[in-house]
């Protein structure tokens, strides 16, 4: 013996699909909605650029990828950027240090 069906019952309403974001923050300059996304998918090249100061990035796409996922390899590699920066600060203050602290050793030997 089967279920009765509820004619009651109405149909779930469709969900609506909430666009993403196209316009981001700067990182450089902190201005709100002046880095624009632009896909490339036949070149399968996505340009980021920045109306205010004018700093650019470009990374490779695919037919999953989306303007989000750009804005973030671009945070990404701007942070990899700092780090490599600062460590090669560290590095040349380090070797110097080691350099001077050697010949003052050489020095007071002699």
């Amino acid at each position: 013996m089967g279920k009765r069906k509820k004619s009651s019952r109405k149909p779930a309403p469709a969900r609506q699909k909430v666009p993403l974001d196209t316009a981001f923050t700067c990182l450089f300059c902190h201005h709100d909605k002046s880095v624009t996304v632009r896909l490339d998918r036949k070149e399968g090249v996505a340009q980021l650029v920045c109306r205010v100061c004018d700093q650019r990035y470009q990374s490779k796409v695919n037919h999953l990828t989306e303007p989000i996922d750009i804005y973030s390899e671009w945070i990404d590699a701007a942070d990899a950027a700092q780090k490599d920066e600062q460590g090669m600060r560290r590095s040349t203050a380090t070797s110097s240090r080691a350099v001077a602290a050697a010949a003052s050793v050489d020095s007071d030997e002699e």
